[in-house]
């Protein structure tokens, strides 16, 4: 019995010092000096030009969307319309929406709706100028009609969504690629697009959701698993940032185990930069409050104890049941023999 519990004593030793070299290997990671020239909270910099990328969301506005002649006036176009001689007191001039049902509405005094969807603006112009002459009673009614807004800008403007493949729709006018460009770059891809079906159109392009570039937040769970958070990278975040919005540290994080991990292209080292929270949070210190780039990972580190109790927790466990067992057996075994013993003896009396 004592060579066991020697050889269990030396066992736990091992287990305890292999612990914490690991643990101190892991520490090691953070120790490498960064360069002098990593942005920090008072020195930041600014980001290079965006690029689109899948999930982004797009808000297009079109500026000038006029349709290739010949136009067929549409559901939702905008018509400028001026009669030249008019009724007295009752002038006929501004711009008249074509209704979903394909009319514009003159107004009872000129005889209502008249139907102008699926005409040129000519045919549209001798429409109305029929409908003056019938239902308004006006003798060689003169008609001055123009397109003052096409339902174009309507179907162009708004939210876009970069999808799977890249793309965006621009509903009747197809699909453009957009993936990797920057946004002047977008412009002039929608623009080109536009350009086959509206004559020199203009669209302004902003970025409605930055939903493509990440920074990760890393909290070790001091080997109870890991909890990992993405967060949106707006171009303006730091380390204190970060863990701000995943509320702070966990019960078992470490504050002496953190460090940014900017990751590099393939065969190349990533960039360890290591963070010292309490002179951050405490001191107001900046040096190690890193600005975030897209793609970096802030890990935070378990305490070293917690980490040593989880592993030993983990080894012990299985010997422990397995102690259990074999005692409540030979307890069993113990308990049927005395009872039998009791009825032997019994036996005798």
């Amino acid at each position: 019995m004592r060579g066991r519990s020697v050889v269990w004593q030396t066992t736990l030793g091992v287990l305890v010092a292999a612990a914490f070299v690991g643990c101190q290997n892991r520490g090691n990671t953070t120790t490498p000096v960064p360069p002098a020239d990593v942005p920090r909270e008072l020195d930041k910099t600014t980001h290079p030009a965006y690029r689109v990328e899948p999930p982004d969301i797009l808000l297009i506005e079109a500026v000038k969307g006029v349709p290739k002649p010949p136009h067929k006036v549409e559901p939702l176009d905008v018509l400028a319309l001026q009669l030249a001689d008019p009724l007295p007191n009752e002038p006929l001039t501004g711009q008249f929406s074509v209704d979903t049902d394909g009319t514009i509405n003159l107004g009872p005094t000129y005889g209502g709706p008249v139907s102008v969807v699926g005409k040129t603006l000519a045919e549209a112009k001798a429409a109305v100028e029929q409908h003056l002459t019938t239902a308004a009673k006006l003798k060689d009614p003169k008609v001055n009609l123009t397109l003052a807004q096409t339902r174009a800008a309507q179907r162009v403007s708004g939210a876009h969504l970069v999808r799977p493949d890249g793309t965006i729709s621009l509903g009747a006018y197809g699909s453009v690629s957009v993936v990797g460009l920057t946004l002047p770059e977008v412009k002039r891809a929608v623009e080109a697009q536009l350009a086959q079906t509206l004559i020199d159109p203009e669209v302004i392009i902003e970025v409605q959701g930055f939903n493509s570039k990440l920074i990760y937040v890393v909290l070790d769970g001091g080997g109870a698993g890991q909890t990992v958070q993405r967060l949106p990278c707006t171009g303006n975040e730091t380390v204190l940032d970060a863990i701000a919005q995943v509320n702070g540290l966990s019960p078992v994080s470490s504050t002496d185990e953190i460090w940014v991990a900017r990751p590099a292209p393939a065969g190349s080292p990533p960039q360890i930069l290591p963070v010292n929270w309490n002179a951050v949070v405490g001191c107001g210190e900046t040096t190690t409050n890193y600005q975030l780039l897209p793609g970096d990972r802030v890990y935070v580190a378990s305490q070293r104890l917690v980490r040593i109790d989880t592993a030993l927790s983990r080894i012990i466990a299985p010997f422990e049941r397995v102690t259990g067992v074999v005692l409540l057996g030979t307890q069993a075994v113990r308990s049927f023999g005395n009872q039998g013993f009791n009825q032997g003896a019994g036996g005798f009396r």
